[in-house]
């Protein structure tokens, strides 16, 4: 069996459908901090919400996820910055190095944009995801202990952080 390769490139505004519906299958308490979506559906790109914020990983020619990066804050002091605002991997896809792949083509797009520093937040319970962004060399840099109330339980908020000028 021949495993295709994934590809990563920017998203494009026609992608919207595409990523509303991957956002929709794809919702979790597992990761998710807003309720589950229902209709009628928002469009998936908005004022704040760019195609070029995104980067889309692609097999076969189907996309299989996305990585969302922007700057944390519209402050010039945090200019040097990208954080991650939402990563997610389709079922199919998962196990393969999609969201790896992802993170990897992250970072160097915001290299590229000449950041130096990049950061994301985490759900505490969230296992997979943080071993992930460990094994990227992302590090916890704070905690926010039950910050969220999800699902009827206390969930801490992981603030992780890595530098971008090291490999």
């Amino acid at each position: 069996m021949i495993v295709p390769e994934t590809l990563i490139r920017t998203a494009e505004r026609e992608d919207d459908d595409v990523l509303a519906e991957l956002d929709r299958v794809t919702w979790s308490p597992l990761h998710a901090v807003l309720p589950a979506p229902t209709p009628p559906y928002e469009p998936f790109f908005d004022e704040r919400h760019l195609p070029e914020d995104y980067l889309l990983a692609v097999r076969g020619g189907v996309v299989v996820g996305y990585i969302r990066i922007v700057p944390p804050t519209p402050l010039a002091a945090t200019a040097h910055v990208r954080q991650v605002q939402g990563l997610v991997v389709a079922e199919s896809a998962r196990g393969h190095g999609v969201a790896r792949a992802l993170l990897r083509a992250a970072m160097e797009k915001a290299r590229a944009d000449g950041a130096v520093r990049m950061t994301l937040r985490v759900l505490g319970h969230n296992a997979p995801a943080r071993a992930l962004y460990a094994s990227e060399g992302f590090a916890v840099e704070g905690v926010l202990p039950g910050e969220m109330f999800l699902a009827g339980a206390y969930v801490d908020d992981i603030l992780m952080g890595r530098s971008l000028t090291t490999t």
